[in-house]
């Protein structure tokens, strides 16, 4: 989807997600040293708000400039610390690459990323992680889609296609496909979670 499409499609619901934190986030970020931290796809800004809040300090991005603006907004509704921790920042990271070795934690979650976009995108995202950082990539177990579904996970990256790029340089910490237990798990009981640590 084009950054319209992503605007129009925020825009037509007053909140399009649930505004909460992802639960993989938090079983794998929780007892980590907090950083710099990169949330792609950040959306309305849930995740971005609770890595903050957490001590973060985040670059939270999005494609669409609708959900950077409502993130922004709740955000400054918090602690004014939590605010001043996230930079709000509309980007398509499939096209504009973060820097590279700049982050401790790089977080995709359910991040929207076609594969007709080419290796590139991935190369930048595993690139932005600075040595001794994680890179965590979530997404919705494909084998819960029905076979009809309007959205075909297959078009997609998931987090097996960005485990091929981790060579030597990366330590797989986690590699699993376990129950979604916050909200969308009616929808989508299971995530695949992706979670590596850049060594060198």
């Amino acid at each position: 989807m084009s950054a319209a499409e992503w605007d129009e499609r925020y825009g037509s619901q007053e909140r399009l997600f649930s505004g909460a934190v992802n639960d993989a986030l938090v079983a794998e970020v929780t007892g980590m040293s907090p950083g710099q931290a990169l949330d792609v796809g950040c959306g309305e800004g849930g995740d971005a708000i609770w890595l903050a809040e957490q001590g973060w300090k985040v670059t939270a991005t999005d494609i669409s400039r609708v959900a950077v603006e409502r993130g922004a907004a709740v955000a400054a509704e918090r602690a004014a610390e939590v605010a001043a921790n996230i930079a709000w920042v509309r980007a398509d990271l499939a096209a504009e690459h973060p820097p590279a070795r700049s982050f401790d934690l790089v977080s995709a979650q359910y991040f929207a990323l076609k594969k007709e976009r080419g290796d590139e995108p991935v190369r930048a995202l595993l690139a932005a992680v600075a040595v001794g950082g994680t890179l965590l990539y979530v997404g919705h177990d494909p084998a819960g889609f029905p076979p009809d579904a309007e959205f075909d996970p297959a078009e997609y990256v998931q987090p097996a296609d960005v485990a091929k790029f981790l060579d030597e340089d990366w330590q797989v910490e986690v590699d699993e496909t376990r129950p979604r237990t916050g909200p969308g798990k009616e929808d989508h009981p299971h995530d695949v979670v992706l979670r590596a640590r850049r060594v060198r």
